[in-house]
């Protein structure tokens, strides 16, 4: 490799997938007993808290950290929230959304100047508890046992127990689905114009003839959108057909059903999706700036300029992706349903370190599981400007307004408390909660579905590992350069960070793991 080329794997990536969503099936038990905002109180002690600490004082300001672009009317949303908050618990929130693309920059940043952040969404797909061992997050048992009331009747001791590093809880697990599938979302209006079969589709190599033919008539229509943290190899490969471990690398493959503990990058699926994306970005199927771009997929769709992009699916995805790019899509699917511990801790909330209000924040934290009015104020907006309530309960754009023109459209309610009590929209089915109960059960399950890594006592490794693939990723993920180039390098930079050393203790916690469950390798 040239230094021309030396130097253009010098990119910095953020690892990040929106992939593996939750569903804690012990909520569904609770989704008729949820009270209504007249009763969404927090519990005897937060009341006793709360009289002795407001006494006629200001509101307190909890800040609230979260991966998504900037609603126009954010502001407003954020006002009523905190008229409401004034009343039940003394606080103001500030919503703070975050771009995936400059989430750990600016987070990083945060934290170095001691800024205020006082819950912060995290996740197991997103360094969890990495920063758990930079104690970046506060232990929440206490907390969680003094103010989390309604947190703890909903899920159950298990679920929980999924945001525990070292016995202490440090994330707060948000209840909805626990499975996902991977595969790409398309415009439905071009797949339906060219008359592409998707029931041929059955691995990513299936898609090259379907990209060839929207680039060929499409002029102006990239085939596939990606960024260098959100590809079809991060998506499909990665988190479609490997149990990631928690941070480093170190992982299962489904295929192969053993529990030994393999180096991603060494095995022949990466080699070979890292050599299909190189031949799709020379045949000019990705947009340019991949390796670069911070853009959000659905802007790229919304705006014209994309065709598909790679996701993680589940029940009514295509009626979501339809709403945040406001036009038709379908989806196709590459993996079927897997489950792993990371999955149940895809979505969570943590109380950090530069936290100014801890006891607010679990309050606060504690509404959204208990209080369907202030849930889908954060999810939908304010009714009536952003969404109008049905007869049937459902929820639909107010006249003159579509997913385009809506002044709020975060479009997450799958990364907050309780999305049982998330309003459905007219076109979602009314049995979509049903509809996850039935993808639930029929997800694989990973052979470590319930490990959890605690990354300590090799810290600096995975440290050294995640700033090779800062170097690295990028090029690879989005097909930048050779593979027969860039992979050997990749891989002998993994093994001089150190990356065999977290390979050997993801292996052996897996081991004391399993012989403390009587299961043998």
């Amino acid at each position: 490799m040239g230094p021309k080329n030396k130097k253009a794997i010098a990119w910095t990536v953020a690892f990040a997938s929106a992939g593996g969503l939750i569903w804690l099936a012990a909520g569904l038990a609770h989704n008729g007993e949820v009270a209504g905002p007249s009763g969404a109180t927090p519990s005897a002690s937060a009341h006793a808290a709360l009289s002795a600490a407001s006494g006629g004082e200001a509101p307190d300001t909890i800040v609230m950290a979260f991966p998504a672009g900037t609603p126009r009317d954010l502001q407003l949303v954020q006002d009523e929230m905190s008229r409401y908050l004034n009343k039940k618990i003394n606080a103001n929130v500030k919503l703070k959304p975050i771009d995936m693309g400059s989430w750990w920059d600016k987070t990083g940043l945060m934290f170095a100047s001691g800024e205020q952040i006082d819950l912060m969404f995290t996740a197991g797909w997103m360094r969890f508890g990495d920063e758990v061992a930079k104690g970046r997050f506060m232990p929440l048992d206490d907390l969680l046992a003094r103010y989390g009331s309604g947190i703890s009747s909903l899920l159950s001791p298990a679920i929980i127990e999924a945001g525990k590093v070292n016995d202490r809880v440090y994330g707060i697990v948000a209840n909805k689905e626990f499975a996902s599938s991977k595969g790409l979302v398309m415009r439905k209006d071009l797949v339906d114009k060219y008359d592409i079969d998707l029931t041929k589709v059955r691995s990513l190599a299936d898609l090259t003839p379907v990209f060839a033919k929207v680039k060929e008539s499409e002029p102006g229509i990239y085939p596939l959108q990606a960024r260098a943290d959100r590809s079809p190899l991060t998506f499909v490969l990665q988190y479609g057909l490997f149990d990631m471990l928690g941070d480093g690398p170190g992982v299962l493959s489904r295929a192969d059903g053993t529990l030994k503990v393999v180096n991603l990058a060494d095995t022949p699926a990466f080699e070979s999706s890292a050599k299909l994306m190189f031949a799709w970005n020379r045949a000019g199927y990705l947009n340019p700036d991949a390796t670069v771009s911070k853009d959000s997929e659905y802007e790229a769709v919304k705006a014209g300029k994309a065709f598909a992009f790679a996701e993680s699916l589940k029940p009514g995805f295509e009626i979501q992706a339809s709403r945040n790019t406001g036009m038709p899509m379908i989806a196709v699917e590459l993996t079927k349903p897997y489950t792993t511990t990371a999955d149940t801790t895809s979505a969570m909330f943590a109380i950090t370190k530069n936290a100014r209000h801890p006891e607010k924040a679990m309050m606060l934290l504690n509404l959204l599981y208990k209080d369907p009015y202030l849930l889908n104020l954060l999810d939908w907006g304010i009714e009536g400007k952003h969404y109008v309530k049905l007869a049937d309960g459902r929820i639909a754009y107010p006249e003159g307004v579509d997913a385009i023109t809506v002044g709020y459209n975060l479009n997450q309610s799958w990364m907050f408390g309780n999305q049982l009590s998330s309003y459905l929209w007219s076109n979602e089915d009314p049995g979509l909660w049903e509809q996850y109960r039935a993808f639930n059960a029929e997800a694989d399950k990973s052979k470590a579905l319930g490990f959890v890594f605690d990354p300590e006592k090799v810290k600096n490794e995975i440290a050294a590992v995640a700033s090779v693939d800062d170097d690295f990723a990028p090029a690879i993920n989005t097909g930048a350069l050779d593979p027969a180039d860039i992979l050997p390098m990749y891989r002998q930079k993994l093994k001089e960070a150190g990356a065999d050393a977290v390979i050997a203790e993801k292996q052996r916690q897996l081991d004391a793991w399993l012989a403390n469950r009587g299961n043998g390798r």
